[in-house]
């Protein structure tokens, strides 16, 4: 046999692995990553409501708790919830709008071991002698400085989040450019599915918001070895305005895809196209994706430097956006053949606890209000229904509906309602007491309190809440064990969903489609069920 006619040699099933430029590899490796570190994440916060659930210390000293609470914010932020949504996008936005390839594969293939090599370096700080970064989740001067977080942990922190940032960024840019560059013929921008359309406004709120972290973080490397970047009274401030920049749209990063997922739940459960589809686009791409990057400064009221008048008026103008998402999802599920599925459970309890977050945010806009809720346990309320109660709940949504598509086989449906019941009532009875402890003047990261206080059975509440959600991710991990042990298969578009990815195998060839069905509208396949194709 000739050189010419040798059959190629694939490389090993790991080093395949590990390599691939498939974005659905990639996609699930992120996902795999997103899991490992959420579970670690859990861990840390499991130990300090565990030290919070009565006055004194019990089981960590406040050192310790300082570097708890820090890394539990780090790792859910820059390693766990953004990354997910990312992920997501990653696998979905090539098969919704009809691509063999995401663009730029070797990009987002160095994105994720960017991300991964970031996360390592990041948690790594564990391993350090000083123990890791004790700055809070913002990295904020000047406990960031050499003489207050001496060490190599507080370093290690700074490059782990410099260092997946730039991964994130890369993974986002290709998804954008896979929805404007590379859809299938007959995809017009406007007939690309809810999902891929948060997925544009997330990516475009990334292109400008993750650069400004990338260039604070290496700032403040710098500022840790050589100093004087943020002496002084204004540098703290500084730093802050630099930060929220991009602080305040990665919320938004955290939380867009997951409102896409919930609208394509809604819109197969139900058997309706998705309700509003219009003002869908516009309030998610558009309204909503450049209002949050102009409030950042929502964050600063209490330090007198900022805008008030300004920043509050803009945080408001988020109410009208967010109105219409849910008036939208709302109308998809009015008067539709609802079929009561895990997904959908999760995206309805979405719906309703991200409310109250949303609402509280509304308290916490107001620099009136937040000047008595500022540095109080309700910014931590607010900020977990936002991305606990909400974001996570919401991807749950996602994995429950697409999960078979990325592996061919169903997640059970008892495991996923117990997880589901578990988790509600575990959620609220962790956060809804922070309201009001923090109404009553509990400050947050604090080790400890007085025993006078009163505030001993309210955390007591709120630390076996925690366990119950602990309780609920391990049932999910046996669904999964079990799922995937066990196999249930299902085909190609066992939900009768809407979009495209449901139009291919399940999971998808390498090359993603044999042949794609004609496209009239966002909802390609619903159309071809109809005969309007």
């Amino acid at each position: 046999m000739s050189v010419v006619d040798a059959p190629l040699r694939r490389p090993a099933p790991l080093l395949d692995a590990l390599i691939s430029v498939d974005h659905k590899s990639i996609a699930r490796r992120m996902l795999g990553a997103s899991l490992v570190f959420f579970l670690g994440g859990g861990v840390m916060a499991l130990l300090m409501r565990t030290e919070l659930a009565q006055p004194g210390l019990q089981v960590v000293s406040t050192e310790s708790y300082n570097a708890l609470f820090t890394m539990h914010g780090s790792t859910m932020i820059y390693l766990v919830i953004t990354p997910l949504s990312l992920a997501l996008g990653a696998y979905l936005v090539p098969l919704q709008v009809g691509s063999a390839s995401i663009a730029g594969p070797r990009v987002a293939l160095t994105g994720f071991w960017l991300f991964i090599f970031g996360g390592i370096v990041l948690e790594a700080g564990w391993l350090t002698v000083g123990g890791p970064g004790r700055a809070t989740w913002i990295g904020v001067a000047p406990l960031s400085e050499l003489q207050r977080t001496p060490g190599s942990g507080q370093d290690l922190w700074i490059l782990g989040v410099l260092i997946a940032t730039l991964g994130e960024w890369l993974i986002g840019m290709c998804i954008l450019a896979t929805a404007l560059r590379k859809r299938a013929p007959g995809m017009t921008l406007m007939r690309m599915p809810p999902f891929t359309w948060t997925m544009i406004g997330t990516t475009l709120m990334m292109i400008f918001a993750f650069p400004v972290l990338v260039v604070l973080m290496g700032l403040l490397f710098y500022d840790r070895r050589h100093c004087c970047l943020f002496d002084g009274p204004q540098g703290p401030l500084s730093y802050q305005e630099l930060f929220w920049f991009y602080g305040h749209p990665v919320v938004y990063v955290m939380f867009f895809p997951f409102v896409g997922a919930v609208a394509e739940v809604f819109s197969a459960f139900s058997g309706r196209r998705l309700f509003g589809y219009t003002f869908f686009v516009f309030s998610t791409a558009l309204l909503f994706a450049a209002l949050s990057s102009s409030v950042w400064g929502h964050h600063m009221f209490t330090t007198g430097r900022i805008n008030a008048r300004y920043f509050a008026l803009m945080s408001h103008g988020i109410i009208l956006a967010a109105g219409l998402e849910y008036f939208d999802l709302i109308g998809t599920l009015w008067r539709g053949s609802i079929r009561f599925t895990t997904a959908l459970l999760f995206g309805v309890v979405f719906l309703l606890q991200f409310l109250v977050g949303g609402l509280s945010g509304v308290w916490v806009a107001s620099p009136t209000l937040d000047f008595n809720a500022s540095n109080s346990y309700v910014v931590v309320a607010h900020f977990h229904y936002t991305l606990f109660a909400g974001s996570v709940f919401g991807a749950f949504a996602a994995i429950f509906y697409w999960f078979p598509k990325w592996t061919g086989a169903f997640l059970r449906e008892g495991l996923g309602k117990l997880q589901l019941a578990i988790m509600v009532v575990g959620t609220n009875m962790t956060f809804a007491p922070m309201f009001a402890l923090g109404e009553d003047g509990m400050t947050r990261r604090i080790a400890d309190y007085p025993r006078a206080s009163g505030w001993g059975t309210l955390n007591l509440i709120a630390t076996i809440g925690s366990y119950l959600i602990a309780a609920g991710v391990l049932v999910f991990l046996i669904n999964l064990m079990v799922s995937l042990r066990h196999r249930r298969p299902a085909g190609p578009d066992p939900w009768e969903g809407p979009s495209l990815e449901w139009a291919t195998s399940s999971p998808p060839p390498p090359h993603n489609f044999d042949a794609l069905p004609p496209i009239r509208s966002f909802a390609p396949l619903m159309d071809l069920r109809e005969g309007k194709a």
